[in-house]
This record gives structure tokens, sequence and C-alpha cells, in this order.
């Protein structure tokens, strides 16, 4: 009797501890797989400056009179907001999906820390190569941020913010992405600093 028990016990123990090796395997892959994809900033658009357009301006010469002193007047304000949306791609070289659950965020401009949140959504990057782009919004408030600053300083910081091609060159994204797994979220350990050209997080 003792060893028919025993027995059982072990063939319930092989019950529980095989599907937990499957389910860690597929849990050790699909990280693996994630650590591995690649993230660029692609472009940035609507590039709003307390309400104005300058997402083509390079300087003072291209603004209307109207836009001068629509800047004039809202940065004497309490709040001189700057919106912009910037375009993430992300790469994924490996044979199996990755799935991007959050991004833990620090947005930076010439160096500068503007902002930082997180992004909660589901993003699926399909394998061998495929690159999906998502947008990120971002708005804040450039005077708070550049406190002290005069009002030429503040307009000229905002303007020439979309470089040849609405490349982004003046900013980088640190970012913290995170995979959900079997209902249990996992962070990539660090932040990547990510700019123009595609960095890796393995």
């Amino acid at each position: 009797m003792k060893n028919k028990t025993l027995k059982n016990l072990l063939s319930i123990t092989l019950l529980i501890l095989i599907p937990m090796q499957f389910s860690s395997c597929k849990l050790l892959k699909e990280m693996s797989s994630f650590a591995r994809c690649e993230f660029r900033l692609s472009s940035v658009d609507n590039i709003r400056l307390a309400g104005v357009n300058v997402q083509n301006i390079r300087n003072y010469n291209q603004l209307s009179a109207s836009n001068v002193a629509s800047l004039m007047r809202a940065v004497s304000e309490n709040r001189f907001p700057l919106e912009l949306t910037l375009n993430l791609d992300a790469r994924n070289p490996n044979p199996s999906t990755a799935t991007l659950n959050r991004l833990d965020w620090i947005l930076l401009i010439d160096d500068i820390e503007m902002t930082e949140g997180s992004t909660q959504r589901t993003i699926s990057i399909p394998p061998n190569g495929g690159t999906t782009t998502f947008p990120l919004g971002f708005s804040f408030d450039l005077k708070q941020v550049l406190s002290g600053r005069s009002a030429d300083a503040l307009i000229n910081f905002g303007l020439n913010l979309a470089g040849a091609g609405n490349k982004p060159t003046r900013f980088t994204l640190r970012a913290k992405p995170h995979i959900i797994v079997n209902n249990i979220p996992f962070a990539y350990p660090g932040y990547l600093n990510i700019k123009t050209d595609f960095v890796s997080g393995s």
C-alpha cells in the first residue's frame, strides 16, 4: 500500500512539473525573442508650440507675424506647452513573434529631460525582421522644464525639432519595455537609449 501511495504521489508530481517545464521553456523563448528586438525613432510629427504648428519651421524668419505674436503672448503666460508625436519602430529579427505590453519612458531633447511616463498598449512585432511602427504622443510645459530661460530662448528651443526628413535627431527616448507571459509581467532589465539608429536589447 505504501509503494502504491508513493507511486501516485510521483505521478501527480510529474503531472505538475511537466507543464511547468513547458511553460518555463515558452517563457524563456519569448523573453529571449523580445530581448533581441531592435528599436529606433523613425520620425517626429505634429509639432505644436503653444498651439502654433512649427513642424517645418527652422527659425524665426519662417514664422508669420501672427505666429510670432501668438508665441510671444503665450510665453508671457504661466504655461508654454510643447506637443509632438514620436514614431517608434520596433524590429524583430527572431523567428517568433514578440509582444510589447508596456513601455516606461523618459523623453530627452538636446540631452535635457523633458517628461517621463508609461504607455500601456499591446503591440505585436512580427518575426523574421518584421517591423511595427507605433506613435507616442507627448505634451509638456516647456516653460517649466526650461525654467529661467528668456522668451526668445524658449521659442528657439521649440523650433527646428524636426530635422531633414522629419528625423528626430535632437531626441532620445530612454525606454524600458515590458512583456506579459502567462499573465505575469516581465520588465526589460534597464533602459535602452533609443535614437534614430536601431538599438538592440540583447
